[in-house]
């Protein structure tokens, strides 16, 4: 079919995402030009376009006419790889767009280029969103989570498409929201993936307590999540976990997930978290754990060796013959699952909180969990909790001192310590829950050993310190008065 003149949108970069977010975008009911540098991209998706129901989308092989097609002010949505392609692909573009058009990037980019675009597209008068997509392939064809920060002027412009095109969730409407100002929508997206990090490596040490502690087979495991995606637990990750136990070897016995070389691949999202955190000085073990997991994952040959070494050293497998109570076991991992979960977000949250303060965002955490309730990989129903947590108080200092969090974390905290100690007693590595659960007993401590870690850097530093009992600074000659009390 021809193309309407003009269409609604635009949107440049077609390798997966990039077409199913069109697909999706044209289905809502909004014709649609696409366009792409490798142009049998563009035609593998307009061909799409009439196999899923004749979809109003118009493929352009060269940039000019690409953007003369889109109705005025015009807004192009481009999905290409962060970095130097994103700069690339605005060059190429703006050199077509007039005055008010605007540019939406969809891809994971650092929240800073973000903000050195919005300035350098501002003086030839265009508009610019980042915009986080989250929900991987499939959410991009039926509905992401969406999270666009940036011009507050091009949001209005489209915002009656993102509203279609998000997931829609029953209760609380379509996982969309104006994040907020500059790059705040990729840094909203960035710190939910670092979250997501701190989910997989929680799930993945519930998994290895259970398998090599409780010897469940993979029939079981399937059994366990599917059980624990009915109730507070239930979430995408756990719905997809249980699905993965269940899927056989393709080329043999067993199960596929068996054969899965051990060793995690990352983009790059989860280390700009942590550096962040460290920059802001918010505490977030769990995630920077899960990233730890992940580098320590990669040393497979390393590991390897090891495992032979403390084997031939008499270091064998510590979890001996041990007799365990399965179903006292499953329990006491889901309940110790779901008190790591709430850390982990408890981390994030601030994380965010503490850079909408410094850029001056104003972003609002609870409209962040309810737009997080759907589409994204980190959905669950746990978010509706975290939404509720900010609604009673929107300056909530923490998560974990929520009165709702805080009775279900008292409640899970004897099986929490006790699937921890089970762990490392039998050897086995648990570093999120138990850097959960670190973080918990940090957190909830009047007062903590700091004071020598304080003393001790006046003694060698005379970096002063400031006492409980009096105001001001003090420094001590902690040397001399050593020296004095040993003779």
């Amino acid at each position: 079919m021809a193309a309407p003149n003009p269409t609604r949108i635009g949107l440049a970069g077609l390798a997966v995402m990039g077409q199913n977010l069109a697909l999706n975008i044209a289905e809502k009911g909004f014709p649609i030009s696409v366009y792409n540098r490798t142009t049998s991209k563009v035609d593998e998706t307009v061909e799409r376009a009439k196999h899923e129901g004749s979809l109003p989308v118009f493929g352009f092989h060269d940039p000019e006419s690409f953007v003369n097609s889109i109705q005025k002010p015009r807004v192009i949505i481009i999905l290409v790889k962060a970095g130097a392609p994103v700069d690339q692909t605005i060059k190429t573009l703006s050199t077509y767009m007039e005055k008010g058009d605007c540019i939406i990037d969809g891809g994971n980019e650092w929240y800073e280029n973000t903000e050195r675009r919005e300035k350098a597209v501002a003086e030839s008068g265009l508009l610019y969103l980042g915009m986080g997509v989250s929900g991987g392939e499939e959410g991009a064809r039926n509905g992401p989570s969406l999270m666009p920060g940036g011009s507050f002027e091009a949001y209005k412009y489209i915002e009656d498409i993102l509203l279609k095109v998000a997931a829609q969730v029953p209760d609380s409407g379509p996982c969309v929201t104006y994040i907020g100002k500059g790059g705040s929508g990729n840094f909203v997206k960035m710190v939910h993936n670092g979250i997501e990090y701190g989910d997989m490596q929680l799930i993945a040490e519930a998994y290895d307590v259970l398998k090599s502690v409780g010897k469940l087979s993979n029939e079981e495991l399937q059994s366990v999540f599917s059980e624990w995606n009915k109730g507070e637990l239930l979430s995408f990750l756990i719905e997809i976990t249980a699905d993965i136990f269940g899927i056989k070897n393709d080329k043999g016995d067993g199960f596929l997930v068996d054969k899965v070389l051990d060793k995690t691949g990352m983009k790059g999202t989860g280390k700009w978290t942590v550096q962040q955190a460290a920059e802001l000085s918010v505490a977030a073990p769990t995630i920077a754990s899960s990233l730890d997991a992940r580098f320590l994952s990669g040393l497979k040959e390393e590991r390897v060796e090891a495992a032979k070494v403390f084997k031939s050293g008499g270091f064998g497998d510590v979890l001996g013959d041990k007799k365990v109570d399965k179903a006292k076991l499953i329990d006491d991992v889901r309940q110790a699952l779901y008190a790591s979960k709430i850390c982990s977000y408890a981390q994030g949250m601030n994380l965010i909180r503490a850079k909408s303060i410094e850029k001056g965002w104003g972003l609002k955490l609870g409209e962040l969990a309810r737009i997080w309730k759907g589409g994204c990989i980190i959905r669950a129903i746990f978010l509706d909790r975290i939404k509720k947590a900010y609604d009673r108080n929107p300056d909530l200092a923490n998560l974990l001192v929520d009165v709702e969090f805080a009775k279900e974390i008292i409640d899970r905290q004897s099986a929490w310590r006790r699937v921890v100690c089970l762990a490392i007693n039998s050897g086995i590595s648990t570093p999120g829950m138990s850097s959960s659960l670190a973080y918990f007993d940090t957190y909830r401590r009047a007062r903590l050993p700091a004071n020598l870690v304080q003393a001790q850097r006046d003694y060698f530093g005379a970096h002063t310190y400031e006492r409980t009992d009096v105001e001001g600074s003090f420094h001590t000659e902690w040397f001399k008065m050593a020296k004095q009390s040993k003779n």
